[in-house]
């Protein structure tokens, strides 16, 4: 091979693909693009459309049209913020292309799309390929990043080559709660007969308190599924209020037995009980065990707020069903987003376990900038974990792979501040002043 070298002086080994034009693969094939690599972007629209996309466009949004806030005390506000620094160009078409929204940055969906999909095939280190891909590239570094709607054959492949185990269809995700808004005075801590420590926050419930909650589970309102979402249903993906529907008492026999249990401060076992369990090894983050639902998010609000000790709590994550091809990343994926098993393939976007469009685009571009590094043959890098992209890289690289569940940006993630700061908001300021003067250093330490 003769040997090449990049604007920077880098040498250059191989083509980079990327596979997949949404969020994540715009933003890989770009940033590796602009280091000065020649890119292949395959995208099987229009060949081939998934059940939600609607147009051959780039970065096509099938869901909502906003990215999220826009002030930097927002966890998407702050990433989109870090984002900006690293030189998005997802951040730079919502700009441009930005619609009243209030707080949060929403675009006009077609001229968004628009937007990226010029930008990026007039690119000239950019070929995009209009054809689906069934199998890893033979030739080349290759950057997946293929979204939740992966094709059914490639999710095949990817399945037999990454083991069968390690690649999820649906995603019944519980809502989560930041453990500083919990009142304890009304929970303890505590396993099933006391085996395996204090790993359970329980809140118990008096029949009259069931009652209430139970009254309110049934009368919520849900989200619809899509019609290829409908699979999902199965025991294990069961949701919450779809379970209650069976018998008032069903509860109590699944997710809320009190079996095994005991209220210290009764000295009984309750008439039913709520478990939480730590979502980070910080535990800064607490997930409801067994709540996955698709009640939409007011209502989760509401009718988990019923619960004894989290009347006044926020949520990190709400809950939601839906179909989402993701990997086993924590087993999987270095923090550089390498894949262990072969270090030229990066993975990036949903399919790692990111959830929401500003997250899957952040790893987009770790993703192109480390599979640009790694063809110059130079250290991969990312972001410290006192970044919103670092924590998130953190957490889907380091959570326990038996219970790996998608994230989305929350501040929960961020270690915590050097002094004690009361104010939620002050205290939210300085995390992301101090992300973004360590995502600077950090770039600015990039040779």
């Amino acid at each position: 091979m003769i040997e090449k070298f990049n604007s920077e002086g880098g040498k250059v080994k191989e083509i980079i693909n990327v596979i997949g034009a949404g969020l994540a693969g715009v933003e890989a094939a770009y940033k590796a693009a602009e280091k000065g690599h020649k890119v292949r972007l395959f995208e099987m629209r229009p060949e081939k459309f998934t059940p939600a996309h609607k147009t051959d466009l780039f970065a096509e949004l099938v869901c909502s049209n906003t990215l999220g806030g826009k002030d930097i005390t927002t966890p998407r506000g702050l990433l989109k913020a870090e984002m900006e620094l690293l030189g998005s160009v997802v951040v730079e078409a919502a700009k441009k292309t930005e619609v009243p929204a209030g707080g949060a940055l929403a675009v006009d969906r077609e001229k968004f799309a628009e937007y990226i999909t010029e930008k990026v095939e007039r690119h000239p280190n950019i070929e995009v390929i209009r054809e689906e891909v069934t199998e890893l590239p033979e030739e080349g570094i290759t950057i997946v990043a293929t979204g939740p709607l992966t094709s059914d054959k490639f999710s095949e492949y990817l399945r037999n080559y990454l083991g069968e185990e390690e690649l999820h269809f649906y995603d019944a995700i519980s809502p989560i709660v930041y453990a500083d808004t919990i009142d304890y005075s009304k929970c303890f801590w505590g396993s099933r007969y006391g085996k395996g420590g204090d790993d359970y926050l329980n809140c118990p419930m008096t029949e009259e308190e069931y009652e209430r909650f139970y009254n309110a589970l049934m009368e919520a309102e849900k989200v619809p599924l899509k019609d290829f979402e409908r699979a999902c249903y199965f025991e294990g993906c069961m949701p919450i209020e779809e379970m209650a529907e069976r018998g008032k008492q069903t509860l109590l026999f699944g997710p809320l037995k009190p079996v095994g249990l005991i209220d210290p401060g009764t000295g009984k076992r309750p008439f039913a009980v709520v478990q939480l369990r730590k979502e980070n090894k910080e535990g800064t983050l607490l997930n409801l065990v067994g709540f996955q639902t698709k009640l939409k998010y007011p209502e989760q609000k509401r009718v988990f707020r019923l619960i004894p000790g989290l009347e006044n709590a926020e949520f990190a994550r709400f809950g939601s069903i839906h179909r989402n091809t993701f990997i086993n990343s924590p087993k999987l994926l270095l923090r550089t987003l390498q894949l262990k098993k072969n270090p030229e393939v990066f993975f990036a976007g949903q399919i790692t376990g990111v959830e929401g469009y500003p997250e899957s685009a952040a790893t987009g571009i770790i993703a192109g900038l480390n599979a640009a590094r790694y063809n110059e043959g130079r250290e991969l890098s990312f972001p410290p974990e006192t970044t919103m992209i670092g924590a998130l890289l953190k957490y889907i690289t380091t959570a326990d792979p038996k219970t790996f569940q998608p994230m989305n940006a929350n501040f929960g993630l961020l270690p915590p501040p050097e002094k004690k700061i009361r104010n939620k908001r002050e205290r939210r300021k300085y995390l992301a002043e101090r992300a973004l003067e360590d995502m600077k250093r950090w770039l600015s330490s990039l040779s």
